[in-house]
């Protein structure tokens, strides 16, 4: 059953995608467990998944011993739990050599079609050797197993994804009673998006519709519930995920990825309180997941993490924010030095998390202090002959970005030097093979233009600074809104009216702030603008209705934070009857260029 939906507005991939490219926190490194390891994880998983384990359904020609660890491999590859997944099927195969369709799952388990990053195709192919057609096969077994050796056959990434999409909806529609044809199909639909495909959109539209059909029948399934949230993870058809967000946490409540994915559609919507508490959940289960398995430091969620940080701080939470920096700081520092894939993706979230806060709270006189210089791994931008330490040089930028922002605000000349270190940067990300390195390339030329504007604008030539935004605003809004905390640091529609509100042109600076809202709604700097600019604009109404959602928003901030009492005391006036254009005494302007 299809379900009819209107404004079939782009949908992109979601740049956590990229992301979740080098997290993998649940990575298929794990050659193989020992007895003792799967009885742990299996003895985990049951109570992980002893809410609604009968929710997946999906019959093989396995024993039944088999079966059992079969299908909870499934289970757990609908949450992209994939070590587990592959300890399962793995499990299924060694009670049972015979069950060829777990030998489908441990090939599955190897390829990752959401986070975007390369599949071990040689490892896999010999996985594959193992499949036998043995007369006892069905023929949907057959089908599947078909349809795996295409995703693993000849040609490049986006060909055999593209091939294993149209077998897979093959197997849908000569099976169109079965769930999981139907979410595997769906799946592979989203697996075939790249950023650059102008019919990505309709692709992951089309993706959504098969979810949500099967979602209606069976909303305990942790797939149908999943990969809904991937879906509509944009914030005009996010709404059409909240019920899935909701219910996906009690499906999987162990699996860190399960309890991170919620907040996707939590932020989407500026839903704070709920994508504190699915992160918060998400970084403990990981947290124990490494303990329970043994793993390294470099393998917690540092990714949910990096969301949390900034989900604190749009509850005026610095605090709380500056100890997840902290934290990751001190994490980043035990990694171990043999890992390039986390070191790299490591070395992102911190530079990512320190410039994320010094822009958000403002605190340009500390950026020295808290950004780092090499991430704890010294990395230089000419070091083409590695590709290692050009990738560590590259995922420094948000770093490199928020020192130039902070350079530019004092009207400094290490501002344009940054901007010159961007645009290297951006010649050898732009080529790398890897999104998610090539979308960070694709974001500096956003952040220069806004370095020049914000320069321009410290020296009051709001003409210059104009130019530079509309450039700005016009290179972002062909990009797809984020899927989380935005990789440009500073959204661009934002900046845009801060920098119209510091020139005296308020009217124009509420249409950039009501833009940077339904970008990125209920995020607090924006709020805050659209008060601002409108109480300059003499709009009344409006500066107390956004006053009163930016402090009802930080009803947990810092007692001690400027903004707060700017909200306070603006609405204590509002109440008196004593507002009106004329409130520069209230200093409410962005905080560069005072």
């Amino acid at each position: 059953m299809k379900i009819a939906m209107s404004d079939p507005m782009s949908l992109s991939r979601s740049s956590d995608r990229a992301l979740l490219l080098l997290l993998s926190l649940v990575t298929a490194v794990l050659a193989a467990y020992t007895a003792e390891l799967h009885s742990k994880s299996t003895e985990q998983f049951q109570g992980a998944e002893s809410v609604k384990v009968d929710t997946v359904v999906f019959p093989t020609s396995c024993s039944p011993q088999a079966q059992g660890h079969f299908v909870r491999g499934v289970t757990a590859l609908h949450s992209f739990w994939y070590p587990l997944a592959l300890d399962e099927f793995r499990e299924s195969t060694r009670v049972d050599p015979n069950c060829m369709m777990g030998y489908w799952g441990e090939a599955m388990a190897h390829n990752h079609p959401i986070w975007g990053d390369p599949q071990e195709t040689e490892v896999v192919r010999k996985v594959i050797e193992n499949i036998k057609i043995t007369p006892k096969l069905t023929a949907r077994e057959r089908a599947w197993l078909n349809a795996v050796r295409v995703l693993y056959g000849e040609g490049n990434r986006l060909a055999r994804d593209k091939g294993y999409a149209a077998a897979m909806e093959k197997i849908y529609r000569d099976y169109p009673n079965d769930p999981e044809a139907a979410l595997f199909y769906a799946l592979a639909l989203m697996g075939t998006v790249r950023s650059e495909d102008p019919a990505g959109a309709q692709t992951r539209w089309h993706a959504g519709e098969i979810v949500a059909a099967v979602y209606k029948e069976n909303p305990y399934h942790p797939g149908a519930a999943h990969y809904l949230i991937h879906a509509y993870d944009d914030p005009a058809h996010a709404h059409l995920a909240l019920d899935a967000a909701r219910r996906y946490a009690e499906i999987a409540p162990q699996a860190p990825h399960a309890l991170h994915m919620p907040s996707h559609i939590f932020l989407q919507l500026g839903m704070w309180p709920e994508a504190a508490a699915s992160n918060e959940a998400s970084w403990e289960a990981s947290n124990q997941w490494i303990q329970q398995q043994n793993l390294p430091i470099s393998e917690r969620s540092y990714h949910s993490l990096r969301w949390l940080m900034y989900i604190y701080l749009q509850q005026g939470r610095y605090d709380k924010a500056k100890e997840q920096l902290t934290l990751m700081g001190e994490s980043l520092a035990q990694f171990p030095q043999d890992d390039p894939r986390n070191l790299i993706f490591g070395t992102f979230t911190h530079a990512a998390m320190a410039a994320i806060f010094v822009v958000e709270t403002e605190r340009w006189e500390a950026a020295e202090q808290l950004l780092p210089k090499g991430g704890g791994i010294q990395a230089q931008t000419d070091s083409s002959s590695n590709p290692i330490q050009t990738n560590l040089a590259i995922v420094q930028t948000p770093a490199i970005f928020a020192r130039a922002l902070a350079a530019a605000v004092k009207n400094s000349p290490q501002a344009q030097k940054s901007i010159t270190e961007l645009q290297a940067i951006r010649e050898k990300a732009l080529g790398a093979p890897e999104p998610f390195i090539a979308e960070i390339g694709g974001m500096t030329e956003v952040q220069e233009w806004e370095i020049e504007a914000i320069t321009a604008a410290a020296k009051n030539d709001f003409d210059k600074a104009m130019g530079m935004m509309q450039k700005a605003t016009a290179l972002e809004e062909a990009m797809p809104p984020p899927s989380g905390p935005p990789l440009v640091i500073k959204p661009s529609h934002e900046l845009f009216g801060e920098i119209l509100l510091r020139a005296g042109r308020p009217q124009e600076a509420v249409e950039q702030f009501a833009i940077s809202l339904r970008r990125h709604p209920n995020r607090a700097r924006s709020l805050l603008g659209a008060a601002r600019a409108a109480a300059h604009s003499g709009d009344t109404q409006s500066a107390v209705k956004f006053y009163k959602q930016f402090e009802q928003q930080w009803r947990q901030a810092d007692a001690q934070l400027p903004e707060l009492g700017e909200a306070r005391d603006y609405l204590k006036r509002a109440d008196s009857g004593i507002v009106g254009k004329s409130l520069m005494s209230l200093n409410i302007v962005p905080s560069f260029g005072r």
